[in-house]
């Protein structure tokens, strides 16, 4: 079965300057490759024989590199946003979208089996699936838990919270694009609320292997170390 996937690789990398300054963030390189081909030759192993890569800054440089897909033995082709657009937004522009297909962003790294999520999405007919990941979030303060009459009513010293956060992968059945405007800013935040509002929620994946978002200088120092020690993202 064709499997598509769709690469947003749009963004400007604000955060991670001064790594961004000459190059575009999905070709920032870990180890002794960009992160935008670590993720294809990933996509590739899991059987994804057509990506799109949706391109704005620097545009001309990520075409250049990765140029029809080839080397990689897949399907590369691109769209191209004017202007941003956000991280669903673009894909309205792609006209022609399977039934459902994998998006994520183009700075993740991780040992998500991407086929396995495809699959498990298309046999669930789901509407959205979001790959999470569960994080703790340490207070380094004593917390104070106030009830009527400013009355102290608990007190917790520097308590640990766990929550799930998402991946920036996704798969998507193509009904999504009936809530995405056209030519307009359309995050991932807009649509997982409309979603909820339209009783058509998403369903959350919970992913206990690695996970790392490259979008700030410390996080990219950490991704350089992991790959470097362990080798572990292709």
């Amino acid at each position: 079965m064709s499997k598509r996937a769709v690469i947003l690789a749009g963004g400007k990398g604000t955060r991670l300057k001064p790594y961004t300054i000459s190059l575009p963030k999905p070709l920032v390189p870990i180890g002794e490759m960009p992160i935008l081909e670590i993720i294809i030759r990933k996509l590739t192993k899991s059987g994804f024989d057509h990506i799109t890569i949706t391109v704005n800054h620097m545009a001309d440089i990520i075409r250049a590199f990765c140029g029809d897909g080839s080397k990689w033995g897949t399907h590369i082709d691109y769209s191209m946003e004017d202007k941003p657009l956000s991280t669903m937004g673009p894909l309205k522009l792609i006209k022609d979208l399977p039934e459902d297909f994998l998006v994520m962003n183009g700075d993740v790294l991780t040992d998500l089996d991407f086929g396995m999520f495809y699959n498990e999405h298309v046999a669930s007919r789901n509407i959205f699936t979001v790959s999470a990941y569960s994080r703790e979030q340490k207070v380094d303060y004593g917390v104070l838990e106030v009830g009527v009459d400013n009355k102290l009513v608990n007190f917790v010293e520097k308590p640990t919270t766990r929550y799930h956060v998402s991946m920036g992968v996704y798969m998507a059945n193509r009904k999504i694009l009936d809530y995405i405007p056209e030519n307009q800013l359309y995050g991932f935040d807009h649509l997982m609320l409309d979603l909820i509002k339209f009783k058509s929620p998403a369903t959350v994946k919970v992913h206990s292997g690695y996970w790392l978002d490259i979008g700030r200088p410390d996080d990219y120092e950490k991704a350089c170390n992991d790959y470097e020690e362990n080798n572990i993202l292709i």
